[in-house]
């Protein structure tokens, strides 16, 4: 006899407590295999499929789409083989009474084979096979899942929702519904056990067609509200946490970027790859932090202390599907500028097509913010908490600017600068901006500290 498994959602990592259902990959009665994708999930994080560590039959799923799930609920079940063996899927239709007009099915029984990630899917019922049934095939065992994390904060329980059970087995039945736009979770079978036959659908379907088409409603203006979930409700929390507890300032400064750009064109026009000025501006950073090194630092917890970070690990703003994200550059004081270009490159590819990680999106130390993409000069942001500081740059555009004592056209950019009070005085605040105004004005400035 088969025996059903529990798969409960696992700590996705960094202190998570749940997940929204994005997306569910499998169908009750799909056969699976063992750490085969069975859902989308998305976290305060990231968006992620979660794998689960059971090969068998799914008897059942817990949470709509949409719907938040804790860590440490009911995800899945299971039917896996027990040591003695599953049973074997079979199908079969009967053809028609002639008593009847009604359509006689014999639904796919057992729990069969477990299949490749590669195969095409297969469903059988969720209910074991008959004694009659023929001889049972055994099902790859089951990898005993990991024990779940404890969130890094209480929550409180909450009820696993009602799994989502269709009683439907024929895959005929299934292909009609969808082909004919029935849902069936609405029907009530006809057959043993609420089992939805083909002639159900197909009631349903006649009834549709003869239902008398709804009047047109009538609009009403209403106000909508969207509510805040996943990424959007995880960084409304993370802002307001960081304007309640940390006293910023800002200042800034504009700065002379045409020798900036016309080094940037100089590096571009030799064979290798290119360099993009947000490169150049994160190698600027790097350097202003060695000499800086109180702003690449965050307070702890109970604000009794200041955490000095040896490392730089560098956020920076990138847009992303699911809206503005903070990738970050691991040891970005120990790449040269080639290599955090292509670093950078590379998380702003996937910050495009929502593939970073969590752990990509975590533990930075300081923030680059290239507000100048959007067209805006300026910016007064909130820090990304914990951390103590983030500089802003602005587009760099054409200005006159007074250049050797004359007047001329040059390439000008503002600066800004955000930082935690509590870390330090204005005076190294200002010394840091005007270190990178100065490098950015004139970049020649950085052999001295390479």
């Amino acid at each position: 006899m088969p025996v059903v498994r529990e798969f409960r959602l696992p700590d996705l990592g960094e202190g998570l407590t749940g997940a929204e259902v994005v997306r569910w990959m499998v169908e009750v009665g799909e056969v699976i295999a063992v750490d085969q994708p069975v859902v989308e999930v998305e976290t305060a994080k990231a968006v992620v499929e979660v794998p689960c560590p059971y090969g068998g039959v799914v008897t059942a799923r817990y949470g709509a789409e949409g719907e938040e799930i804790a860590v440490g609920a009911p995800l899945v079940t299971v039917a896996v083989a027990s040591a003695g063996g599953g049973a074997a899927d079979t199908a079969a239709s009967s053809p028609a009474s002639s008593a009847s007009s009604a359509e006689v099915e014999r639904p796919l029984v057992g729990y069969g084979v477990v299949e490749s990630r590669g195969a095409r899917r297969r469903r059988v019922g969720a209910a074991a096979a008959p004694a009659s049934a023929p001889a049972p095939v055994a099902v790859a065992a089951p990898v005993a899942p990991a024990e779940p994390v404890a969130p890094a904060e209480p929550v409180e329980p909450v009820a696993p929702a009602a799994p989502v059970v269709v009683p439907v087995i024929s895959p005929l039945v299934r292909r009609l519904a969808r082909e004919q736009g029935v849902d069936l979770t609405a029907l009530t079978g006809s057959g043993p056990d609420g089992l939805i036959m083909r002639a159900d659908v197909e009631r349903a379907v006649a009834a549709k067609v003869a239902a008398p088409a709804p009047a047109a409603p009538v609009a009403v203006a209403q106000d909508g509200v969207v509510p805040l979930r996943g990424l959007r409700k995880a960084v409304a929390e993370k802002l307001s946490r960081s304007h309640r507890e940390i006293p910023a300032a800002t200042c800034w400064v504009d700065a002379d970027a045409t020798e900036l750009m016309a080094l940037r064109r100089q590096l571009n026009s030799t064979p290798g790859p290119k360099v993009s000025v947000l490169a150049l501006l994160a190698r600027i950073c790097t350097v202003a932090l060695a000499r800086f090194p109180e702003l690449n630092s965050s307070v702890t917890e109970d604000g009794s202390g200041i955490v000095r970070h040896s490392a730089v690990h560098l956020g920076f703003a990138a847009q992303g599907e699911r809206g503005l994200v903070v990738p970050v550059v691991r040891d970005a004081q120990a790449r040269s500028t080639e290599q955090l270009g292509e670093e950078l490159g590379r998380l702003t590819e996937s910050a495009r097509s929502g593939s970073l990680t969590p752990a990509e999106l975590t533990g930075g130390t300081f923030t680059l913010n290239n507000y100048g993409v959007f067209g805006v000069d300026g910016s007064t942001p909130i820090l990304n908490h914990p951390e103590a500081a983030m500089l802003g740059v602005g587009r760099i555009v054409a200005k006159p600017w007074v250049h050797d004592g004359e007047l001329a056209v040059r390439e000008v950019t503002q600066l800004s600068f955000t930082f935690d009070h509590r870390v330090c005085d204005g005076g190294t605040a200002g010394g840091f901006l005007r270190f990178v105004a100065d490098c950015v004005e004139q970049p020649g400035m950085l052999l001295r500290q390479l």
